[in-house]
């Protein structure tokens, strides 16, 4: 499961430096690269799998932040 900046990066390819720096020259679109599954619905449960994966790190943070708040006197 991709992450970055706490989004999920599943469905886009990640580019190389160069690959980014050349994006800046691409008008026709043409290096648009996207990660493919064998079906529409396999795309679909990877996605939500990683948001929902996403939503446990955000709710395991947000109990480790209050049990931080509780210790201080």
């Amino acid at each position: 499961m991709g992450d970055m900046g706490g989004y999920s990066m599943f469905l886009f390819a990640r580019p190389s430096l160069v690959e980014g720096g050349a994006r800046i020259l691409d008008f026709g679109d043409t290096l648009n690269e996207y990660n493919r599954s064998m079906t529409p619905e396999q795309a679909d449960q990877i996605a939500i799998a990683c948001d929902w994966h996403r939503v446990g790190l955000d709710i395991a943070e947000g109990i480790r932040h209050c049990s931080r708040k509780r210790e201080r006197p």
